[in-house]
């Protein structure tokens, strides 16, 4: 089921100035059953949230057959939210991350790629397939240069970071503020004893490589299956 959580206190800020002084609620999808065992999971950033949707709920599903409740929340300015993205950093993500995980009182945590780069990450749990800000950044870019080239124009990595750094930038239909490239551009995998998860214990090639959101029910059932036998050990 879907539910909201209150995300900040504070109100929302973009390009067209401040919001409305009130708290600020995200949705989130959950399985709650008031069990022990109670996992937040952290989607992976931009595009590939979109592309691991799918796999991320069915995971839920497979979990609660183990008697594992879960929460997957949406990260501010994503999904279903109404902040705009334009004002989002990796700090800002961070901190709603740890505010879920004490609303939903979880137990443990599972982040997903660049997940790992906002994490809360006292919780014991896991990581899969960590990705650091630097790559996430370069592939975005590199992916518009492209798409440039392609339509007869040129443009140049370097200074369309520049550009970002100081006045924000579009990139793969976000609109990015400076403050998150500025963050992804350091950005490292939180992980600090967390079980990094690969892929080839899945099986299969991963979604977030894929051009379109997609499923696979299997993997999803692998995922489950390893978080559950660990997670009691």
């Amino acid at each position: 089921m879907i539910v909201a959580w209150p995300c900040s206190d504070h109100k929302a800020s973009g390009r067209d100035g401040p919001g409305r002084d009130r708290p600020v609620e995200e949705f989130a999808a959950a399985i709650d059953r008031n069990r022990r065992h109670r996992l937040l999971i952290v989607p992976p950033l931009l595009a590939e949230m979109n592309r691991t949707r799918r796999l991320l709920v069915s995971t839920m599903r497979a979990l609660d057959g183990h008697g594992i409740d879960s929460f997957l929340p949406d990260l501010p300015g994503t999904n279903e939210s109404l902040q705009p993205f334009f004002g989002q950093s990796l700090h800002g993500w961070r901190q709603a991350m740890a505010r879920a995980a004490r609303h939903f009182a979880a137990s443990h945590v599972l982040a997903v790629r660049g997940g790992a780069l906002i994490f809360p990450n006292a919780l014991p749990g896991w990581v899969l397939e960590p990705v650091s800000g630097p790559a996430i950044l370069r592939q975005m870019v590199r992916a518009r240069v492209i798409a440039a080239r392609e339509a007869g124009r040129h443009e140049d990595s370097a200074a369309l970071i520049d550009t970002g750094r100081t006045e924000g930038i579009m990139l793969a239909g976000y609109d990015f503020g400076p403050a998150l490239i500025a963050g992804l551009e350091s950005a490292r995998p939180l992980d600090e004893g967390q079980r990094e998860i690969r892929q080839s214990e899945l099986g299969g090639p991963a979604l977030w490589l894929r051009a379109e959101p997609g499923d696979d029910p299997a993997q999803a059932a692998r995922l489950a299956g390893v978080i559950a036998a660990e997670i009691t050990a």
